[in-house]
């Protein structure tokens, strides 16, 4: 085995302070935060602050000006005003929150599910947010209050229910952005259940503009709770600020103070919630944006490739051939045919293809960028988007026929019987949680290990994969990691449950030649190791040559040519495998060697024979240790 990978891993990024600790070093985070602060406090010890109560009347200070006795006088009715403000606060806030906690019990679930899902969820949901909207709240609310003996609580319900759409619009525009990210396909290869994945990882980049939409939302529901008692709504004996200010607009002539004071709490507390909101705003954009949209970009311009070269001929005849029975093979799929949703009809990307892979066998697909290497892969693991489908005869994964299993059924099988390699590291694991997070939850949840069982078998698995230092990397977050490190933590992540199939997606892409090297090496011991099935999507004849026994390989979504690796390489009988490995031999001199490597690898299988290029075989590499010799 190669020498495990010892690049340090960059803790800079973890010396940056939390989200609050900037939002407070910001003048304006910090003031309109204290301010804040105090009107809860306030709140809270409204029985021990005020010191009067607040509905004690006392003739005598009718619309008496401010005094040592009374701070900020008395009211048209001689009750002390302060008193009332100070349980006007905890009466205002208890109105916001209701509000706010109804919002988002509404929208922030619905709006979950209709950007992850989509379809007719998300059709039905966004119809329902319009049709709300559309509603003139102020209406609602005179009647509910007409209905309801200007019940307080059962408003500020029917006033959250009015700002639910806003929750419900943000939520699904955030979930938008990131549902087709890397990471939450890997999520779901691991076996996750979408509730899990939309609870843990989904909902994490929402989280922030939850929490800035609501420190506005507030504010509007404070205004809006001060505007409804203002009009008599709510009760006029309630210590509201907005029953404070009606009043004092009743004799703002003659007693302005009156109207002055509840309108300055009100104000200042909207302010404050104003200030905080853009700047935690502010905050979180500067230093915690959306995760990369460079996998769904890259995904769809894949496919609109492969949709490209699907246009000019529609293949109808069934490509491709098996060499072992369907109970015998670890994977087998019979004419899968996979189409996309285009503007301007069905476009078929993927021509009735039929392959298999047998137990500890190592298949390699191979072809160039649209060929449906991806698509094919993506099948098997039920994960193509939404606008994509499938069809097959049969698509046996461990002598089982998963065609006619659920989805439900069929998600079962990720995680456990299927393992998958991505071949974009960085974007496969989510930033929002610990590498030690990422591997433990699947064995928890997928496989019911103890948090101590879970923990143990990853440190097991960091270890088995080349990691020199296991604990560190578990604390450690993906942007801590190199590629080759974060490339290792998938391949940990993928072999935990000692899978039967482990799919390889390029696994070796992103990295460059020294880590590809120490990659294939440990997926070939891995394999061996645990006779593991494995299935190798490259467009890298040198892979297909140094680790593969058969090879598939595509082009326009049909295959053009399936068999031994030594006899393609030997004997290719397609003009186009013969232009792919001429490509790959170039003649320059790192290729040169490439080639040798070619025929050496399979010398013993294919005595004298000589390679696509014409080249005789290497003498001097005809041994094992040559053959790695030659590799490094």
């Amino acid at each position: 085995m190669t020498s495990p990978l010892t690049e340090n891993i960059d803790t800079r990024a973890s010396r940056r302070g939390s989200t609050f600790v900037r939002l407070l070093k910001r003048p304006a985070g910090a003031v309109s935060f204290g301010i804040l602060v105090l009107i809860v406090l306030v709140a809270v010890f409204a029985p021990l602050l005020a010191p009067y109560d607040p509905n004690f009347v006392d003739l005598s200070i009718t619309r008496a000006p401010p005094s040592p006795e009374h701070l900020l006088g008395g009211d048209t009715t001689g009750r002390d005003v302060l008193s009332r403000l100070i349980w006007g606060t905890q009466i205002t806030l208890w109105g916001a929150l209701v509000a706010i906690v109804t919002s988002l019990v509404i929208g922030v679930p619905s709006g979950l599910a209709a950007g992850y899902f989509g379809g007719a969820t998300d059709r039905i949901g966004t119809w329902i947010s319009d049709a709300v909207q559309s509603v003139p709240g102020m209406i609602i609310l005179l009647i509910v209050g007409a209905n309801t003996g200007n019940d307080f609580n059962l408003l500020m319900v029917t006033v959250g229910v009015f700002m639910a759409p806003g929750y419900f619009r943000l939520t699904r525009a955030t979930v938008l952005a990131v549902r087709n990210e890397a990471y939450v396909d890997a999520a779901k290869v691991s076996g996750l259940s979408h509730a899990r994945i939309m609870g843990r990882h989904v909902i994490r980049p929402v989280v922030a503009p939850i929490v800035i939409q609501s420190a506005l939302t507030a504010g509007m529901a404070m205004g809006m709770q001060a505007g409804l008692q203002f009009l008599g709504i709510g009760g006029g004996t309630t210590p509201g600020w907005g029953a404070a200010m009606n009043e004092g607009f009743r004799v703002m002539r003659t007693d302005p103070l009156l109207l002055l004071w509840p309108s300055l709490a009100l104000g200042i507390s909207i302010a404050a919630l104003a200030v905080l909101g853009s700047t935690l705003a502010d905050v979180v954009s500067v230093t915690a944006p959306l995760p990369s949209r460079k996998a769904r970009r890259a995904r769809r311009a894949a496919e609109r490739a492969a949709a490209a070269l699907g246009e000019p001929a529609v293949v109808t005849a069934s490509t491709g051939a098996v060499a072992h029975a369907a109970v015998d093979s670890a994977v087998q799929i019979e004419n899968l045919r996979v189409r996309y949703e285009t503007a301007d009809g069905e476009v078929e990307v993927v021509h009735g293809i039929t392959l298999d892979v047998a137990p500890g066998e190592v298949l390699g697909i191979v072809g160039e960028s649209g060929s449906g290497k991806s698509q094919t892969v993506f099948s098997v693991l039920d994960l193509l988007p939404k606008t994509g489908s499938y069809t097959a005869d049969a698509i046996w994964i461990g002598g089982e026929d998963v065609t006619s299993l659920g989805r439900r059924d069929r998600a079962r099988l990720l995680g456990r019987e299927i393992g998958y390699v991505p071949q974009e590291p960085m974007t496969n694991l989510d930033p929002s949680f610990t590498i030690g997070h990422q591997l433990t939850e699947p064995l928890r949840a997928v496989h019911g290990l103890s948090g101590a069982e879970a923990k143990a078998r990853a440190l097991a698995m960091l270890e088995r994969v080349g990691i020199a230092d296991p604990p560190r990397v578990m604390r450690a977050y993906p942007h801590e990691l190199s590629g080759g490190m974060a490339q290792r933590v998938l391949i940990a992540g993928a072999i935990a449950a000692k899978p039967s199939v482990l799919v390889a997606d390029e696994p070796t892409t992103a990295l460059d030649v020294t880590v590809q090297a120490e990659v294939l090496e440990l997926l070939r011991e891995l394999q061996q190791e645990y006779r593991m099935a494995l299935v190798i999507v490259t467009h890298n004849f040198g892979v297909v040559a140094d680790i593969c026994d058969r090879v598939v390989v595509m082009r326009h979504g049909s295959i053009v040519e399936i068999g031994e690796v030594s006899q393609l390489f030997s004997n290719p009988e397609d003009d186009y495998t013969r232009e792919l490995i001429a490509a790959s031999l170039d003649g320059a001199e790192s290729r040169a060697e490439l080639d040798r490597a070619f025929v050496a690898a399979h010398a013993a299988a294919s005595p004298g024979a000589v390679d696509g290029a014409g080249l005789a075989p290497d003498p001097d590499a005809s041994t094992e240790a040559d053959r790695k010799e030659v590799r490094a």
